[in-house]
């Protein structure tokens, strides 16, 4: 076995070598036998460690082949899973997709169905396809439904068609274009004396008073102002405002506001704007540099009150201005602040 791993030339020059080492006069009969069985065993005892060196490593590297092998397997054998997979996929769309398709026609029969017992000389819009995309039902094509008057039909179709009646000239349209038509200035305002008559707090809101205030009219308007953390409760009732009446009504916190108390305001303070003595509800407030007549209700999508509003201020005297001009009740005096100057007035 090693002659054929190493070679018969090796193994010979090994022996010599070994024997050749020795002296001449030791070489003898059995001492002979003896060196030459002990160098072969040494040399013998090398090959068989070297045998198994080799077989080691004969088996690592079949090992790693075979695992290199099933490696490769598991790719393939993944790769042909997700092929199957991906068809799975596929089959259950289009089983989806059928399912939907037939739902659709069924919800769209059954619209039709209802649209007939409602009005049996109805044309249908729509109609179920086979697969399942909704096309138009074209008037040449439709047959008359059995039992069904063709005249009746037509003369329903024509009514139907008929054009919307124009608005009559001079309806409501020739009021707007008039209000655009006016200046952008305070004379837009509808600003008038009103009365407190009843004030109480909001049901859910606890910075908010709802107030019925009588402003000259029939019945008196309902106000909900932000107002509890500076107006005690108790100085509200019976005392007189000046209110803006043709703000589009809103609803606050649940309660519909139909105009706003104006008064001067601060972040830290606020004071309810006092109209002179002698005043009535339903007294206007004029502007001297300003006249004409308030719109009949400010357009919100105009923002004429957002442009007004910052050149509302009390001037040095506490008296209310637009522009420097003040607010005036025609003979009866000025609208003043109690003791705010220089601030805004909204």
């Amino acid at each position: 076995m090693f002659f054929t791993t190493f070679g018969p030339k090796l193994v010979i020059s090994v022996l010599l070598k070994t024997i050749v080492s020795k002296p001449l006069v030791q070489i003898r009969g059995h001492r002979l036998r003896y060196l030459v069985m002990t160098s072969m065993d040494k040399i013998i005892d090398e090959i068989n460690t070297n045998h198994i060196k080799i077989l080691s490593k004969i088996r690592d590297l079949e090992q790693k082949i075979a695992l290199k092998e099933r490696s490769i397997e598991a790719k393939a054998t993944k790769h042909v899973l997700t092929a199957e997979e991906i068809n799975v996929e596929r089959q259950r769309l289009t089983h989806e997709n059928k399912s939907l398709t037939a739902e659709v026609n069924r919800l769209v029969t059954t619209l039709n169905e209802l649209e007939a017992k409602r009005d049996p000389n109805a044309v249908f819009v729509c109609k179920p396809t086979p697969n399942g995309v909704l096309s138009d039902a074209k008037t040449s094509e439709k047959t008359p439904l059995d039992g069904v008057d063709n005249t009746r039909v037509s003369q329903k179709t024509e009514k139907k068609e008929k054009p919307k009646k124009e608005p009559k000239v001079g309806a409501n349209k020739p009021s707007a274009n008039a209000d655009d038509n006016k200046p952008l200035d305070v004379s837009r305002l509808d600003l008038r004396v009103g009365r407190i008559l009843s004030a109480k707090r909001h049901p859910d809101a606890d910075s908010l008073y709802v107030e019925d205030i009588d402003c000259g009219e029939e019945k008196p308007r309902t106000v909900v102002s932000g107002l509890v953390k500076f107006v005690p409760l108790e100085e509200m009732n019976n005392r007189l405002v000046v209110v803006l009446c043709n703000l589009k009504p809103a609803k606050m916190r649940g309660i519909t506001s139909e105009a706003m108390v104006m008064c001067a305001s601060t972040p830290e303070k606020v004071e309810i704007l006092s109209p002179p003595e002698g005043s009535v509800p339903g007294d206007r407030v004029v502007f001297d540099k300003y006249p004409g007549t308030a719109d009949s209700q400010l357009n919100p999508k105009k923002k004429i009150w957002e442009q007004i509003a910052p050149d509302l201020k009390t001037d040095s005297q506490c008296v209310a201005t637009y522009k420097g001009e003040p607010f005036k009740v025609e003979s009866k005096g000025l609208v003043t602040a109690k003791t705010l100057s220089n601030v805004v007035v909204k």
